[in-house]
């Protein structure tokens, strides 16, 4: 794939340790996104299992029967569903999730998770939970959203945003999206091998 920044979607990632409020913060920041007119994508890593269908549909039991992938499709949505069956510890890796996407159809990608992945991200940090700060040593991190300004933050060259005010971190982001480099906004999509 040859890299053209025309034909990619800025992707911007909000990283933390578990507990400090990322999805919360993307679930409050993400309307704002939509009233600004932006078509938002989401990218979530988890380390939990999934489940999202129920034995009893039909979906579940073909998934189960051994598709590699199935797409699910409705008048309203459709889901597509890769099974790993050759590797209980498979990773997917972001750039691989990232080319799954139909990019021609948003504006942005907000990754959630894939904390130590080289992307441009904002960091979610709550002092309380006694967890590290990221940004001290992750030089991708372009601001921090946090509730309480962090011990020695005085000295940080990041903007601090107040994970308790989304319409600023959406306000945020746009600037971010108007203003950064093209290097700051745009990842290669090609899966990972």
């Amino acid at each position: 794939m040859t890299f053209q920044s025309n034909t990619l979607t800025p992707v911007l990632g909000f990283a933390g340790f578990s507990g400090s409020g990322k999805t919360t913060l993307l679930e409050s920041v993400i309307p704002h996104l939509k009233a600004a007119g932006l078509r938002v994508g989401l990218l979530k890593h988890s380390h939990h299992d999934i489940e999202p269908d129920k034995p009893t549909k039909d979906s579940y039991r073909l998934r189960y029967a051994g598709s590699d992938q199935l797409l699910l499709a409705t008048s309203k949505r459709h889901m597509l569903f890769f099974e790993y069956h050759d590797s209980e510890d498979r990773e997917p890796g972001l750039r691989e999730c990232l080319a799954q996407l139909d990019h021609s159809r948003l504006d942005i990608v907000l990754v959630e998770g894939f904390r130590d992945e080289i992307l441009t991200k904002i960091e979610v940090h709550r002092p309380s939970y006694g967890k590290p700060a990221l940004y001290l040593h992750d030089q991708n991190i372009i601001a921090v959203a946090c509730d309480v300004i962090p011990e020695g933050f005085g000295a940080s060259p990041h903007p601090r945003l107040d994970i308790n005010a989304p319409k600023d971190v959406a306000d945020f982001i746009k600037h971010w999206l108007k203003t950064a480099s093209d290097n700051e906004k745009y990842l290669a999509y090609e899966p990972e091998l």
